[in-house]
């Protein structure tokens, strides 16, 4: 904190007014849905892949999920519901208050690090699909919307992202 007032010159307070937009990353003015969106679009765009609109729709059954996992202490992901078109899922969960939304999807595009170009499933350099499923989930081609929730638990905050039309489909590429 200084301790006497700061004036920004009118140059450096545009730029730093236009960063988020023009880089890619948030704001802490941003509503949370917007960060978690645009930090799910920033890395789409990395690999020229249309960016994601957020979907209400997806919202609440993502907000189903990511309250019971809270309300359980559970990491698993949902079942799919019987009859309708399955969705996509990514989980994420870390101790509670301390990760900023961007850390929290950046967890998923870390998962690049063991990503191979290919057919899916045969994309983990590992060979562990574990290793980049969120990944290819966040970066599938196909994948037009998404939607977020998140649960506060008793020792740790829960992340649910739902995405249409799902990814990870067996014989395709994600990009």
């Amino acid at each position: 904190m200084l301790s006497r007032p700061y004036r920004k010159p009118a140059m450096a307070f545009l730029l730093l007014a236009c960063a988020p937009a023009l880089l890619g990353t948030a704001s802490p003015n941003l509503n949370w849905g917007q960060r978690i969106l645009n930090a799910h679009n920033s890395e789409r765009a990395n690999l020229r892949v249309p960016p994601l609109r957020w979907d209400p729709d997806l919202v609440a059954p993502a907000q189903q999920w990511a309250n019971y996992l809270a309300r359980t202490g559970k990491f698993e992901h949902s079942p799919d519901p019987a009859g309708q078109t399955p969705t996509g899922e990514n989980l994420w969960a870390g101790t509670k208050g301390y990760y900023d939304y961007e850390d929290m999807v950046g967890l998923w595009v870390a998962e690049k690090k063991d990503y191979k170009p290919g057919v899916f499933p045969n994309n983990s350099r590992s060979g562990n699909l574990e290793n980049v499923g969120h990944y290819t989930q966040l970066i599938w081609r196909d994948t037009h919307a998404v939607g977020c929730a998140l649960a506060k638990g008793a020792q740790e905050d829960f992340l649910v992202c739902r995405y249409s039309q799902a990814g990870n489909v067996l014989g395709q590429r994600p990009v």
